[in-house]
Formats: structure tokens, C-alpha cells, sequence
């Protein structure tokens, strides 16, 4: 591990706590174009999302109806009734973005893998840098609101299924993160900066609770009138 990855580790709870844990679960409440533009509008009802620590499963309910929820593994995902009766599924759900582009419609299936790998990815950060497989490097850093964020720069193993295979997080001089950023490659492209804000507790691990993602430009700036996908995490609470 590089200091920096230490250090941030540490600042988010330590590596010794999240592995006495196996999971997260958070009432989420999401919005943005992007769902509009796929196809698939997102009404502002909270949801209740729970993610694997360890591995990389995620759930969220209700999902289409108020007696369904998905389950999302990198290998398939699927709509099942809760007592686990499959509504729909796809395997290998990933190959189904084959050629899509920004443009390209979303059936219920396709929101619910992007949701499953998404929100796995952003309630298992930075923990999951230090997954077996990830590649991990300091980067330049950038210039921000008057202060240097440093950045890590993750290259994800082909068996976790994410935005890219390259993603850059930056961190304050507090060590939490301040910045995500990451191409739209299932989304048909496009690249985004995710900011995060208002930090909280939960069972001795520090975690973002607001989410915003624009549209960067060639430069790397955000495009402010361009959100999106935006996030609200509230009553998490790790198993």
C-alpha cells in the first residue's frame, strides 16, 4: 500500500473495523438526468440499499413494485419477489451494454445492474483498494476551493465490475475524500466528477452521506449544469 492509501484508510475508520464488519445497508434517495435520459425516470420514494463488504453483491427494495428487490452479482442480476421468486434476470448482464451510447435506452434490468456495481462501488470506498486485485498508485494531485487534494489512482481487477477499469479518487488534507472521478463506460461514455460531502458515522467507519456527479470536460472541469446522477444516503448502519 502507498502511505497515502494508509493514511486514508485510517481516516475512514481503519482496516481492522471494516473487517470485523460483512455489510452496509442505507435508505438512499437518488436523481439526476441520467435516468431520464436511459429511459428509466427515478421518483424521489427512498429506497433501502444493503451491499456485501467482502464481495461484490449488492441489493436494493423496493424495486419496481413495492414487494420486489433486485439482486446484483458481476455475473447477473436479477428482480425477485421478496420471498426470492425471480420476476426477470439476466445473465452475464454486462455484454447487454454492448454499443450502447448516451443516448441509448435502459430496459428495468440494465438500471438495475448500473445501480448494483455503482452503489457498491461508492458504500465499499476506499476499503475496496485493498480488495485482492486492485492496483493502486498516487497520481498528481489537483487544485480545488483553494486546497491540494491528493489522488489515488485505482486500477480495478476484471472480475469487479465498475464505471472503468481506471478510476481517480482525491482526498483533503483530512484524508477523506473530497472527489471521484471515473468514465461512463456501460453508460455509453462520457466522463464524470463525482463530488462528496457531509461526512458521518456509523458503527466506527466515515462515509460520504451526499453524492453529486457531472460531466467533465476534456479539461477535467465539471460541468455544473450537468448533474448527473445525484445520491442521499440517511440510517446506515453496518452488519
Amino acid at each position: 500500500m502507498t502511505d497515502l492509501l494508509d493514511d486514508v484508510l485510517a481516516a475512514h475508520g481503519g482496516v481492522r473495523r471494516w473487517h470485523e464488519l460483512s455489510s452496509v445497508s442505507a435508505s438512499i434517495v437518488t436523481g439526476g438526468q441520467l435516468f431520464g435520459q436511459k429511459g428509466q425516470p427515478q421518483d424521489p420514494a427512498p429506497r433501502r440499499m444493503t451491499v456485501a463488504l467482502h464481495r461484490q453483491w449488492a441489493s436494493v427494495q423496493p424495486f419496481g413494485a413495492p414487494d420486489q428487490r433486485t439482486s446484483f452479482s458481476p455475473h447477473r442480476i436479477a428482480i425477485e419477489k421478496l420471498d426470492g421468486r425471480v420476476v426477470a434476470e439476466r445473465p452475464h448482464p454486462e455484454s447487454s451494454f454492448a454499443s450502447h451510447g448516451a443516448d441509448t435506452a435502459w430496459d428495468p434490468l440494465h438500471r438495475a445492474f448500473f445501480n448494483g456495481y455503482a452503489l457498491w462501488t461508492y458504500l465499499t470506498t476506499p476499503f475496496l483498494l485493498v480488495m485482492a486485485g486492485f492496483s493502486v498508485v498516487e497520481a498528481d494531485p489537483l487544485e480545488e476551493d483553494g486546497e491540494t487534494w491528493r489522488c489515488l489512482r485505482a486500477t480495478f481487477p476484471p472480475d469487479v465490475v465498475s464505471h472503468s477499469s481506471v478510476q481517480d479518487f482525491y482526498f483533503g488534507a483530512d484524508f477523506l475524500l473530497r472527489r471521484h472521478d471515473y468514465q461512463g463506460e456501460l453508460v455509453g461514455g462520457g466522463s464524470a466528477a463525482q463530488y462528496v460531502h457531509d461526512y458521518r458515522e456509523a458503527d466506527g467507519i466515515r462515509l460520504p452521506t451526499k453524492r453529486r456527479a457531472y460531466l467533465r470536460d476534456e479539461n477535467g472541469r465539471p460541468d455544473l449544469d450537468a448533474l448527473m446522477v445525484s445520491i442521499d444516503f440517511a440510517e446506515v448502519r453496518f452488519e
